[in-house]
């Protein structure tokens, strides 16, 4: 849980940077993006629904790539899974050091769409990172069977993955109203290491010690 909390937060730092210097629009929380398009449409303000619509279809699209890297007949999938994120991220930072900000966007939201199928079981995504509601409503149905006799910390998890990516946030708001949008390249790299850690972690000598 400890990997994925890092995942977690990487990504709340990037949707840091990105809200703030977008306006509001979002490149991990697309249930936000979709509330905001509708709004959008409502006002008659095409370009933000534009935007808005955009954002959520390359975030499908980074989803798709990413889960499809993760077919590979090997151990690394997660391994390859964040080289897809990782490679998204990076062409994103790149691109912000010029004034493409509309493709930087569209980049990071790919980037984050990828990031969630780093946990998948039977080919559906069983940890979502950026997936703040569902973790919220997991926690509550854990509180609740802890209050009945079930597991007394069955609900932590879901708890320490909203606090990571709370914190991630916040540090990244931080970070962009120190460094601009050259705060990226701080995710750039923490993307990067875990990306090495997971095809280490993921190592048939790692895995043949281990059992």
């Amino acid at each position: 849980m400890a990997y994925a909390g890092g995942l977690t937060a990487i990504a709340g730092f990037i949707d840091g940077v990105a809200f703030i210097h977008f306006g509001g629009y979002f490149v991990s929380f697309m249930s936000g993006n979709s509330t905001r398009s509708s709004a959008e449409l409502a006002r008659g303000n095409f370009s933000a629904w534009a935007m808005a619509i955009a954002l959520v279809i390359c975030f499908v699209f980074g989803v798709a790539a990413a889960t499809l890297a993760s077919n590979v007949p090997s151990v690394h999938r997660r391994g390859a899974v964040l080289s897809v994120s990782s490679f998204f991220l990076l062409a994103a930072a790149l691109t912000a050091l010029g004034p493409a900000s509309f493709f930087t966007a569209l980049l990071l939201s790919t980037s984050m769409g990828a990031i969630n199928a780093t946990y998948t079981r039977r080919g559906e995504v069983s940890v979502g990172l950026t997936y703040m509601t569902g973790a919220l409503v997991k926690m509550g149905q854990h509180l609740a069977a802890a209050l009945v006799g079930g597991p007394k910390w069955a609900w932590l998890p879901y708890g320490a993955l909203w606090i990571m990516i709370t914190i991630g946030s916040f540090v990244g708001a931080l970070v962009y109203l120190r460094l601009g949008l050259l705060g990226l390249w701080i995710a750039v790299a923490a993307l990067l290491v875990w990306t090495v850690v997971a095809f280490v972690r993921d190592s048939p000598e790692r895995i043949f010690r281990a059992s």
